[in-house]
């Protein structure tokens, strides 16, 4: 009996004295940055706006132009913009507007697993910087591989910050203002690209369209050195900048601990050699060590976003919406041009995209937090309002009027906007926080390499082969109906909210406590109980 209580004891021994030096490494919060959570707030919704100006601008007409025509008397017109200048078919076209994904893709999961060992801000400089580059180089390109080498490279600048934005503002968010601070920052999706449309229309009348992209770069220029200069802040679940040496550290030596326990069950040797791998030997792990590691905790972190149904669902019913939603960007304009004769399709496109996607986007977040913030509410709200916003696009097409038109496909639009809020508020709530960058790293792929990535193209062809808008119109409308119906499916789905879920087993109490308190001001409220006499 003696013998087995001295080796319980010793198996123990290593397990204490593993918390004991994690609780060491780990380090109080960072202080507090110069803004405010609403400055934050501020800066990521102009960058994002900055992001969905150039694809707005690139769908334009103005930039995006047309192809050259002829008559059958052999008379001929040049085409205009991009496909004029580069003659592009229509499916060259749409693949254009889609290349920015392929960077998207490869870049998303990268920048979301390397937020656990390096800070994040520094991240969103890096990938700002690439944008900024990739930009100049579509306003360089010559042919239709150069500037769809320079979309795919925009996409890679692109991945850091969508993974790491919403997380961000979610943190630093009043918690009964949480979906209508995230619809404020969607909110900049569809002004982006209604203020692109406009900016791209006038752009491509008064100059040439490359200097459309260069405009673009500049504005972003500031944001890119932002990111490198500013105080690093943290997320929720992530130990500080700081610790994140002595966290690899820590990880490194677990497992010599555990060699050492199993090895001759010497407790007090394997606490002294755990101390001095802290200590006195910092990590230096082969590359392909590291690179292993990376890999083995995001195909971990991957293989508990796809249990999880409520995450699945969700991101399902996004595809359907995205799909609609991405031809409905690119080829919108194009459509009214055709079917109702606008003449100017940029500008009235942009109009009703700008005042809708504000209106709709913003009540969608406002009507949630006023419904009670949960995951259930906001399926409640995505099948409602999807499936309202899906009859009244459908109707507005089936109107030879084009007032008529305007009208009812103006409420459709509103409808359609409000589900950005609740759609990521699932997003960031369904997981544990130290997944929510991979959780929306992984939603963005999916909505893109799936929905709108395919939906440009493909819609292209369609209208190639039948060869009338109206009719392409309504069948691209229809799929907006099997979102309302997957989004209906969540509501029944068992559902719980992980916010303020334990991330990480090595993250200590210290961090947890300074994850509790906004990052970017105020006093931890546990920090100040702690203080207190028991």
């Amino acid at each position: 009996m003696g013998n087995e209580e001295e080796e319980a004891k010793s198996s123990e021994q290593p397990k204490a004295s593993e918390e004991t030096a994690m609780a060491n490494v780990s380090t109080a919060a960072p202080a507090p940055s110069w803004f405010t959570p609403k400055r934050l707030l501020v800066i990521f919704c102009v960058i994002n706006l900055i992001n969905y100006i150039d694809r707005g601008a690139i769908a334009s007409n103005g930039v995006n132009g047309s192809s050259g025509t002829c008559t059958k008397s052999g008379t001929c017109t040049s085409g205009s913009g991009i496909q004029g200048e580069f003659n592009l078919n229509n499916f060259q076209d749409g693949v254009l507007s889609s290349a920015f994904m392929v960077g998207l893709l490869v870049a998303s999961p990268i920048f979301a697993s390397l937020a656990k060992s390096v800070n994040p801000f520094r991240l969103i400089g890096v990938g700002l910087s690439v944008w900024t580059i990739a930009v100049v180089g579509c306003g360089l390109s010559f042919d239709f591989w150069s500037i769809t080498i320079c979309r795919m490279l925009v996409g890679v600048g692109e991945a850091s910050f969508i993974s790491l934005a919403a997380p961000f503002i979610d943190d630093n968010a009043p918690v009964e203002q949480k979906t209508a601070w995230l619809a404020i920052f969607y909110m900049c999706i569809p002004t982006g690209y209604a203020i692109g449309y406009i900016y791209g229309g006038v752009i491509g009348s008064h100059m040439n369209w490359r200097y459309a992209f260069w405009g673009e770069a500049i504005v972003m220029f500031p944001f890119a050195v932002l990111g490198f200069i500013m105080k690093p802040l943290q997320l929720k679940g992530f130990a500080p900048a700081d610790s994140n040496k002595a966290l690899t550290a820590v990880d490194a030596a677990v497992s010599e601990v555990e060699d050492v326990s199993n090895g001759n069950r010497d407790a007090l040797r394997g606490e002294e050699a755990f101390k001095d791998k802290i200590t006195h030997k910092p990590s230096k792990l082969p590359i392909a060590t590291r690179i292993k590691n990376q890999v083995s905790r995001f195909m971990k972190d991957m293989k508990v976003l796809l249990v999880e149904k409520v995450y699945v669902i969700n991101v399902l019913g996004y595809i359907a919406y995205n799909f609609v939603i991405g031809a409905y960007s690119y080829w919108g304009p194009k459509a009214g041009y055709n079917i109702y004769h606008m003449e100017d399709a940029d500008m009235i496109f942009g109009g009703i995209t700008v005042v809708c996607g504000i209106l709709g986007t913003l009540a969608g977040g406002f009507v949630l937090d006023f419904m009670s913030n949960s995951i259930s509410n906001a399926f409640k709200l995505l099948s409602a309002t999807t499936f309202l916003g899906a009859v009244f696009c459908f109707s507005a097409f089936c109107f030879k009027s084009m007032y008529a038109f305007l009208a009812v496909f103006a409420i459709g639009e509103l409808l359609v906007f409000a589900t950005q809020g609740p759609v990521n508020f699932i997003c960031l709530h369904c997981v544990k926080p130290s997944l929510r960058p991979l959780s929306m790293a992984i939603s963005t792929v999916s909505i893109h390499i799936f929905g709108d990535v395919p939906s440009s193209p493909l819609v292209g062809v369609l209208q190639d082969s039948i060869n009338n808008w109206r009719t392409t119109a309504l069948i691209l409308t229809s799929i907006l109906f099997p979102a309302a119906a997957i989004w209906f499916i969540g509501i029944f789905l068992k559902s719980k909210d992980r916010f303020n879920e334990d991330s990480e087993r090595h993250v200590s109490t210290t961090t947890e406590r300074s994850n509790t308190a906004p990052l970017l001001g105020g006093k931890p409220v546990e920090a100040e109980a702690s203080a207190e006499p028991c």
